[in-house]
């Protein structure tokens, strides 16, 4: 009985022993299980964290370098003089085919910060490459390179000679065609770059809503505002990708006129809401993408302002494009030698009213006095204490930031191939050479 009693108990405690054995693998896999799951998780989360670590740091990057070029521009205007300051705000025009000792006087004396060259200016390849190295040239002495412009839009707006044509921006709206579009642009970009200019005043972004305007016409991608922002954004972007800077116009659009402001000063009766549905918006979009310039419009909106044009109008530059819409970057006025402007104002006194209304740099495309006597008048404003000097410097270091951000140099261009950029043309559009 007592061997028997024994047994039993030895039998009991082999199966305790057996059950014990055999549950601890289980447990240990759960917990093994639950461990490497723990550790996923952990590990995610680590990666999760360096990589939001890395974005925060390229962030931190990115914006101590603009805070470090900030900084330095800061300091570079600290150094300059009224004149080299005002000479920034000024792009002017050139009467021939090349220098006159007056137009190397608004480099040397005047300071001027760049030129606008138009078909006159331009007469052969070689002869305007050699007057854009000309310009570079004599501005070599000076501390800030210049900004030499044209305008390169394509379809009938084309200034370089001896380029074979480019489809109309209404061509490529009737296409509705992103991608032809930014290949456009691109295109574009790559012509003015050839011939050593770094300003396009391109694309218009202008919504041609009236079928009697005489001076948008083909030059709008259509009568959709959708439609014209995003192949003006395209198109924009193109020239950019070729380290172009685009200028995007005709704030706040210029589409649904009867008159040419190049004659008069058309009137646009809208409303903000209806401003805000068709000829805004592809400005709005063009500014969330990237703009960097954009060149007011020469036109009356007695709704938002009843006497003063855009161009000159507080309401529209200071109110609407920077508070409004929260453009941060350059503003310049189209041509102030226009009609539109000319007929009913002095020349530097409405220079002083476009600066004082928030705009960056004035355009006088044409005549040495004409550009001498803008100079004259803004100057004459800041020492009067009419304008402030402060708001001449807030203009000169949007400028210089858009110089330093697209690397403008005066570096001369030896060579220029025609036959390459007509090539690439016809191998865009499928055309045949004159």
């Amino acid at each position: 009985m007592k061997k028997l009693v024994v047994l039993m108990i030895v039998l009991a405690l082999c199966l305790t022993v057996f059950f014990i054995v055999n549950k601890r693998p289980a447990v240990t896999l759960e917990k093994r299980i639950n461990s490497s799951q723990n550790n996923q998780i952990s590990t995610n989360s680590q990666r999760e964290n360096i990589a939001t670590t890395m974005k925060r740091l390229e962030r931190d990057d990115e914006a101590n370098a603009d805070k470090t070029k900030t900084e330095k521009i800061s300091e570079q205007i600290e150094k300059m003089t009224l004149d080299e300051k005002i000479g920034q705000l000024i792009i002017g025009g050139i009467s021939g085919t090349s220098l006159t000792a007056q137009e190397k006087e608004l480099i040397h004396t005047y300071k001027l910060g760049g030129f606008i060259l138009f078909s006159s200016n331009l007469e052969k390849p070689n002869q305007s490459l050699h007057l854009l190295n000309e310009l570079k040239k004599e501005n070599r002495k000076n501390n800030v390179p210049l900004f030499l412009s044209v305008d390169q839009e394509g379809g009938n707006v084309t200034r370089l000679p001896q380029l074979l044509d480019i489809q109309t921006n209404e061509e490529i709206g009737l296409r509705n065609d992103e991608e032809l579009a930014r290949k456009t642009g691109e295109l574009l970009g790559r012509q003015v770059k050839a011939f050593g200019f770094q300003v396009n005043f391109a694309p218009v972004i202008d919504v041609n809503n009236n079928p009697n305007n005489p001076v948008i016409g083909d030059r709008s991608f259509g009568s959709n505002p959708e439609l014209v922002g995003n192949l003006g954004v395209e198109a924009m972007q193109g020239m950019q990708d070729e380290q172009v800077i685009p200028v995007i116009k005709h704030f706040p659009g210029h589409g649904d006129t009867h008159i040419d402001s190049h004659d008069q000063l058309p009137v646009i009766d809208k409303s903000m809401d209806e401003l805000e549905n068709i000829e805004l918006v592809p400005f709005k979009e063009a500014i969330e993408a990237g703009a960097d310039v954009i060149m007011t419009a020469h036109i009356l909106l007695p709704e938002i302002e009843e006497d003063v044009p855009a161009t000159l109008s507080n309401e529209i530059i200071t109110g609407l494009l920077r508070e409004d819409l929260e453009f941060e970057g350059v503003i310049i006025t189209d041509d102030l030698t226009m009609g539109a402007i000319s007929n009913d104002y002095d020349l530097g006194e409405a220079a002083v009213q476009a600066i004082k209304a928030g705009v960056d740099i004035v355009l006088v495309a044409h005549d040495y006095q004409n550009v001498t006597a803008v100079f004259d008048q803004i100057k004459k404003s800041v020492l009067s204490g009419e304008l402030k000097e402060s708001r001449i410097e807030d203009s000169v270091k949007r400028i210089l930031l858009l110089k330093e951000k697209y690397e403008v140099d005066d570096e001369m261009i030896e060579e220029i191939n025609v036959d390459e950029l007509n090539e690439q043309i016809v191998e865009l559009y499928g055309l045949n050479q004159k």
